[in-house]
């Protein structure tokens, strides 16, 4: 019998004259359909390959711009890299191989894109494709996605067309040319030999204009001393793997010196094999990468590093260069000799900006015959000269530039003296920037034009010389956009499209390989001849730098973070958010103070009740100019009378108002000198820091990280380095490992999934924390909810300082305790271990869910919303969860995470979530989580799904390493392996039975699938 009531959907429809409730009933959409904005006009319609089915498809999507270029799919020339579908296939991912510059980073890469979506950056591990993604390169893709990108061009910071901006800049092209007035193309470090030529034949139509290249981070001391002594302009790609001693002067390669990417070829010497294992030498003033994985670190202010380097350089060449004697003299000579012993087999690297000290590294790596150090397949990545842009600013301020084209810069934030660039820039009778955002520079010149992202862009690369790559769209571009190629095949009278300029210009670069080929592959891997020619005067440059006068006061040394680097993606909410791996501070930059000149300024951290943690505001000068509440973080291993404070904050326009943090700091940054005399003194206040790590020290807790010298190692069983933990059991010890509260099932059976961390190899870099954000649409939840001990991060990098000088005089100093009170006792004991010693070892330990084969979350959780699966994940029901949190607390690893709100599309974490656009970078293949469940790292099982079914569909076994995690396949350095333990020739199965292999907190008896390996020191 049917039912005859009426049923209302809301209270309005009890209004029978309501004119709302009319339009609701004869409107299928309330708000009018933006057609203008999908369509434009009749000749876009007609010119788009969209059919009415996507057009209906994709009408609801807000920005619809986005949304056309996704479902057309890349531009038609792209070569997808494992196959060329004919159309988009929903649900199916397609890669494409590409490669990315933008002046400061680089890598060669695999572009995932899902329905045309580009989202996910992976490593291109081609034969030739050595450059692997950084963490900011891993986060680029949503840099893709910044709603505050420049949409549209302006004149006069006004909207207008791309065709009414080129008419005036062709007209001032005219004007310079008819008057003799200078043209002046100002870009960075191009890398790329096709823009190069472009610009070549640029200047030869314009017999007035001149390239200027402007590297924001400048390594022009470097660039000058190899050009003087080999009569080229590129630096030295150094083969770290081939070097048995490595001593490093204030360079930080596992950071941004030199562009980075060393780290991979560092990792391979550093895992002892057969007993042996390289010698790192670190000599610097800030605590870096580079000095936390060093066997013997020394902190060493700048002048010191200095002559540091003249008595390396006069064993090494037998000089008797006259020096002064420093702090650790007796550490400079053992590395000396240590490095004359190894002969080939060393190498020194520095990254003191002087030429004269860069001259020394050159006639040093020379005279041991390096086989790290090689003249041929320099790097191109860098080719900026302070010299050029010191008269470029001169000229602007004498009136003599005419017009001004920049690209890829942005000088008014970037330079120190910026005030002369803006009033220079004034002079300037026209000036345009092609620029991904409105900036500082963008903001203030008479043009500005959104240039393409590199995902939505053409280009070539040579970024090791012989080496050519190529960089393809993988997405339509989704502004307005104009590549600054493109203009310049314009303003010299050109018809020719950038990629068919680029595809004529390939066959010279391409070593016989095919166009096809190399759009597919992403490389071309030539031969590059040895740079020849050039003289230098090595013995001078000893004496200049061993004459040359200490700072005055505080040595201020300004730096590059891991997270923000230059600070051109300052607006990316994952680079905001990732922890520094040093400080595991985010959302700021702040100045390093070493701990003894902390308690003479009066300056001081303190953790406060919440786990946050506060700092002390302090007034810095440089050169006159004052920085004020400059927040200050007390860094253990900083030298003393040095101060470290980080570039690529502080930037304010055309970024959101959460992304306008910390100081600029380039306002330092005086004739491009990373090294500044500093005055500093305490302000009033503190500051809140976000900060995800409190404690300062392992407190000799060798379960956690456990370590050894490789002289106990190679001499040792390893019941002495790596004991199995024992428990008690009927009142006898008994191995950990062999009692059980629990029946066990039998693991043999199927796919078995194991995670290997070799704490040997991290060098805590942080690409894994930034493709698992990417991977499993981790939120952004802010600096106060940081600081609420509520980061989202599946995975985190915990960092450990000694609080002696080592972790095995910390160990030794717990077992000596006797008691609770005295100058022994438990109690004083453990409080003195809070604090880090003044130069401590650093251990980085990536931690995320263990995936415990008897696991305590499963046993309390009332709903069954965390379970173990059959292939050893342990696994979240999200729509079961409801929040009781009981699985966070029974965790003794503390990697579950709980979703206090709902992140996204909240006008409260006003960060990529919360716009259409920035979403487009969502994973589909995983749950983006609602309010009030747990969630953690899932071992990316969407991932392991993909090649189990990929390999049944194909109708053959998985491969024995085809298996990845996101962290696992991000991990450059080989740290993380991921892969079936029940595949005996998987290298994860073998790494289980190594004896190095230990379990976090074994004694626990969870069991976990994750395992580490023990980081042995060469001390």
């Amino acid at each position: 019998m049917s039912s005859n009531k009426k049923y209302w959907k809301s209270v309005e429809e009890l209004n029978e004259n309501s004119s709302i409730v009319e339009a609701l009933r004869n409107n299928e959409f309330v708000e009018e359909i933006p057609t203008t904005d999908f369509l434009s006009d009749k000749e876009s319609l007609s010119s788009s390959s969209t059919t009415r089915r996507d057009f209906l498809k994709y009408v609801g999507f807000s920005t619809a711009a986005a949304t056309l270029a996704a479902c057309e799919g890349p531009v038609h020339k792209s070569i997808p890299y494992v196959l060329q579908p004919e159309q988009i296939i929903p649900g199916v991912a397609d890669f494409y191989a590409s490669t990315m510059f933008d002046g400061f980073d680089f890598a060669n890469l695999l572009v995932k894109t899902r329905e045309g979506r580009p989202i996910k950056i992976e490593n291109n591990t081609i034969a030739g494709a050595k450059f692997a993604a950084n963490a900011r390169v891993h986060a680029s893709v949503l840099s893709l996605y910044d709603s505050m990108r420049l949409k549209i061009t302006k004149v006069a910071q006004k909207d207008a067309t791309w065709q009414e901006a080129d008419l005036k800049i062709k007209a001032s092209l005219a004007d310079a040319k008819a008057k003799g007035g200078q043209v002046v193309l100002l870009t960075g470090t191009l890398a790329s030999p096709s823009t190069e030529k472009l610009i070549g034949e640029f200047i030869a139509k314009n017999s007035t204009a001149k390239h200027v290249i402007y590297d924001a981070v400048s390594e022009s001391a470097a660039l000058d001393a190899f050009e003087a002594a080999y009569g080229e302009r590129a630096l030295v790609d150094y083969d770290f793997s081939k070097a048995n001693t490595i001593v490093s002067i204030g360079a930080d390669f596992l950071g941004d010196w030199q562009g980075g990417s060393y780290d991979s070829g560092y990792a391979k010497g550093r895992i002892p094999q057969a007993g042996k294992m390289s010698k790192h030498f670190q000599f610097e003033a800030n605590m870096t990468l580079s000095g936390a994985a060093a066997d013997k670190r020394v902190p060493m202010t700048v002048a010191s590093q200095k002559q540091a380097l003249v008595k390396i350089y006069n064993v090494i060449t037998g000089s008797v260069v006259s020096t002064t004697k420093v702090e650790g003299e007796d550490v400079i000579m053992k590395a000396a000799q240590q490095l004359k012993a190894a002969g080939s087999k060393g190498v020194l690297v520095s990254g003191i900006q002087d030429k004269n000290a860069q001259l020394l590294v050159l006639a040093i790596n020379s005279a041991l015959a390096s086989e790290a150090f090689s003249t041929s397949g320099t790097r191109q990545i860098r080719k900026g000269s302070n010299e050029k842009v010191a008269q470029l600013i001169a000229d602007m301020n004498a009136g003599s530039v005419h017009t001004l084209i920049m690209s890829g810069v942005n000088p008014v934030y970037t330079l120190a003296d910026s005030k002369a660039f803006v009033s220079g820039l004034k002079k300037v009778k026209l000036s345009a920037a092609f620029s991904l955002r409105e900036d500082e520079t963008a903001s203030i010149t008479n043009i500005a034009v959104p240039a393409p992202h590199y995902l939505e862009s053409w280009n070539d690369l040579m970024l090791t010389k012989g080496t050519y790559s190529l960089t393809q769209p993988t997405i339509r571009p989704l502004f307005s956009s104009k590549q600054f190629q493109d203009a310049l095949l314009s303003w010299i009278g050109s018809n020719t499209e950038y990629y068919d300029y680029i595809k004529m210009n390939a066959g010279n670069y391409t070593n016989g390989a095919s166009w096809n080929q190399t759009v597919h592959d992403g490389i071309a891997v030539g031969v590059a001849g040895a740079a020849t020619g050039g003289s230098a005067n090595f013995a001078a440059a000893a004496s200049a730098l061993a004459s040359s006068a200490p700072a005055k006061g505080f040595e201020l040394v300004l730096y590059t973070k891991t997270g923000l680097g230059d600070g051109q993606q300052a607006n990316n909410p994952w680079l905001q958010e990732f922890p520094d791996p040093i400080t595991r501070v985010s959302w700021d930059n702040y100045v390093t103070v070493s701990q003894s000149d902390a308690a003479k300024l009066g300056l001081e951290n303190r953790i406060v009740a919440n786990g946050g943690l506060d700092g002390s505001y302090a007034t810095l000068t440089v050169n006159g100019v004052k920085l004020e509440n400059v927040p200050v973080i007390v860094q253990p291993g900083q030298a003393k009378g040095t101060l470290g404070m980080a570039l690529g904050y502080g930037k304010k326009v055309g970024l959101k108002e959460e992304m306008q943090v910390g100081l600029n700091a380039y306002a330092f940054y005086k004739g491009f000198d990373n090294v500044q005399s500093a005055t500093i003194e305490a302000a009033g206040g503190m500051h809140e820091f976000a900060c995800v790590q409190g404690q300062k020290t392992l407190m000799g807790r060798g379960d956690i990280i456990r370590e050894t010298s490789l002289e106990v190692f190679n001499s040792k069983g390893a019941d002495v380095w790596n004991p199995v933990p024992v428990v008690s059991l009927d009142h006898k010890e008994v191995e950990a490992t062999k009692v059980d509260l629990w029946e066990s099932f039998d693991r043999s059976v199927g796919h078995h999934f194991n995670l290997s961390i070799d704490l040997n190899a991290c060098t805590g870099c942080g690409a894994c924390v930034i493709a698992c954000h990417a991977e499993n649409n981790v939120p952004v939840v802010g600096k106060s909810e940081i600081r609420r001990s509520r980061d989202m991060h599946w995975l985190r990098i915990d960092r450990y300082y000694s609080s002696e000088d080592t972790f095995a005089a910390d160990n030794k100093k717990k077992e000596e305790f006797d008691g609770l009170f005295g100058d022994k006792g438990s109690l004083g004991g453990f409080g003195q271990m809070e604090n880090a010693a003044d130069n401590p070892q650093v251990s980085f330990q990536p931690v995320m869910c263990q995936h415990c084969n008897h696991a305590p979350c499963e046993t309390v959780c009332p709903v069954a919303a965390t379970s173990h699966g059959r292939q050893g994940q342990n696994q979240m029901a999200y729509n079961r969860c409801v929040g009781t949190r009981y699985c966070a607390n029974n965790c003794p690893y503390k990697v579950r995470r709980f979703n206090w709100f709902l992140y996204n599309n909240n006008d409260e974490f006003d960060f990529h979530m919360n716009d259409d656009l920035g979403r487009m970078v969502v994973n589909p293949d995983v749950n983006v989580r609602s309010r009030g469940v747990m969630e953690k790292c899932s071992m990316c099982i969407q991932k392991t799904q993909l090649t189990i079914l990929t390999a049944k569909k194909e109708g053959r076994e998985v491969a024995f390493d085809e298996f990845e995690t996101a962290c696992s396949a991000a991990c450059s350095s080989g740290a993380m392996v991921f892969g079936d333990v029940n595949n005996k020739e998987s290298q994860v199965a073998k790494l289980a039975e190594d004896k190095r292999m230990y379990h976090l907190l074994e004694s626990v008896g969870t069991k976990p699938n994750v395992f580490y390996h023990v980081k042995v020191r060469n001390t």
